[in-house]
């Protein structure tokens, strides 16, 4: 076996292990690096820390510490909050308010699991108290959260754009998140259809109840998405009582103020001014530290670490993998085929079938590395087969076996569980089959970005 074939066979062994067993991928991918590179290859500690993604990893760190603050502060809850008011006396929007709440809370840097987290106990709870398909629900706000998970300053738009960028390809961080964008909704839109939205419509108006509680109380099962990341599900008592009077959150403070300028000043210092996004996410976090240093304190702990650390080590593999010619010899064995439409088409369903199990950030660090020699013979457009590889390996989220999934699941009514289990499935297995054909035809066959 050939140095390169070995360092791709590890690379397949750190997904496998990390999806069966609650293993970090990052300290696998360190260790790979230290066996492949210094134990066999006899290479520098330099030039295998040279792939180290020091920009990435402030980038990272830098969101989540900037989310953390928000969501200690308050500013997250009040945001939601304030969505989940608007749907009082339309049933029909309440869906819809969970997308776009979704959607613009990883949109400003929130992992996907953590938007996931915050509204699938509110939007179970409106499943229930209003009967609305509770696997609908449970899919607008994954999707919601997919949806705007590739903008410029979130975590996934910062790891697939800096890989782009570095690697020489063109780069539309833009055109990324417009497609991750629409194409979500898209999906949204047949969600809705097709799990009962039509009966919604038809409901004009709903009880004048209480609104389900943002932070319910938990029970003692849980469901473990891959990764380990615990999945609480809520108790839905809470929602049958209707006298009770939720509402925990005291109105816009200056804290909360001072947070939404920040998020806003984050937006327009990388979006419109072109400042780094790590460096500008970093500089608003320590200022609202400083403004408020006792309430901040724990921030710093509620850092994606586990996220950080995952990233890193695969970027840093994949950067041992193409100091000993791993990715030119699998680019070669690409050219072979000699149809870059076959090629990219097969790329996506890799994505869509692995992240169904594994991790999707670690994913999209590894195979877009992959196929950048492929993209940079100019066959096909680049901008189309990242945006098709992007979107069929974050679709698959819904799966029970990711950690989306399984908070949706554990969030579910006890009695309808096992029901939202299955449903899951079927429809995971379908997405991870459809969805990349999709993605291919619209995104990379007609080259329209």
């Amino acid at each position: 076996m050939n140095i390169q074939i070995l360092s791709i066979a590890l690379l397949v062994g750190m997904f496998v292990i990390a999806t069966m067993q609650p293993i970090n991928m990052g300290a696998l991918a360190f260790a790979c690096a230290f066996l492949v590179g210094s134990l066999i290859m006899a290479m520098k500690p330099a030039e295998i820390f040279a792939g180290f993604p020091s920009d990435l990893f402030l980038t990272l760190v830098g969101i989540t510490y900037l989310f953390a603050i928000a969501q200690i502060n308050g500013t997250i809850d009040w945001l939601v909050e304030g969505a989940v008011k608007l749907v009082r006396g339309h049933v029909a929007w309440i869906p819809w308010v969970m997308f776009l709440v979704a959607a613009v809370i990883t949109g400003f840097g929130a992992l996907g699991p953590a938007a996931v987290a915050i509204l699938a106990p509110v939007a179970l709870g409106f499943a229930f108290q209003y009967r609305i398909n509770p696997v609908m629900m449970g899919l607008m706000v994954i999707h919601g959260a997919q949806a705007g998970g590739f903008s410029p300053i979130s975590v996934y738009g910062g790891i697939t754009n800096q890989i782009v960028e570095k690697a020489g390809l063109p780069f539309a961080p833009t055109s990324l998140f417009l497609s991750s964008f629409f194409f979500n909704l898209a999906i949204a839109v047949l969600v809705f259809f097709v799990f009962g939205g039509s009966k919604v419509l038809r409901k004009y108006s709903v009880a004048s109840g209480p609104l389900p509680d943002l932070h319910p109380e938990g029970v003692t099962q849980s469901i473990v998405g891959h990764g380990g990341t615990p999945a609480t599900p809520i108790s839905h008592h809470v929602f049958e009582e209707q006298t009770k009077n939720v509402s925990a959150l005291s109105g816009l403070t200056t804290e909360r103020l001072t947070t939404l300028v920040g998020l806003t000043a984050l937006a327009v210092g990388a979006l419109v001014l072109k400042f780094n996004v790590g460096l500008v996410a970093i500089t608003v976090a320590v200022a609202l530290a400083l403004l408020s240093p006792k309430t901040q304190k724990a921030a710093i702990d509620k850092v994606s670490w586990s996220t950080v650390l995952l990233i890193a080590g695969i970027i840093t593999y994949v950067g041992v993998m193409e100091k000993i010619g791993t990715i030119d010899y699998v680019a070669h064995g690409i050219s072979s085929l000699g149809m870059p439409l076959l090629v990219a088409l097969l790329l996506c369903f890799t994505g869509a079938i692995v992240s169904a199990f594994a991790s999707s950030t670690a994913l999209l660090g590894a195979i877009i590395p992959l196929a950048v020699p492929f993209l940079l013979q100019g066959q096909i457009s680049a901008i189309g087969v990242v945006a098709a590889i992007a979107i069929s390996t974050t679709i698959v989220d819904t799966s029970p076996f990711s950690t989306n999934g399984a908070l949706v699941v554990a969030n579910a009514r006890e009695a309808e569980r096992e029901s939202v289990l299955k449903a899951l499935l079927i429809y995971s297995a379908l997405i991870a089959i459809i969805g990349p054909v999709i993605a291919w035809l619209v995104f990379v066959v007609p080259g329209l970005v």
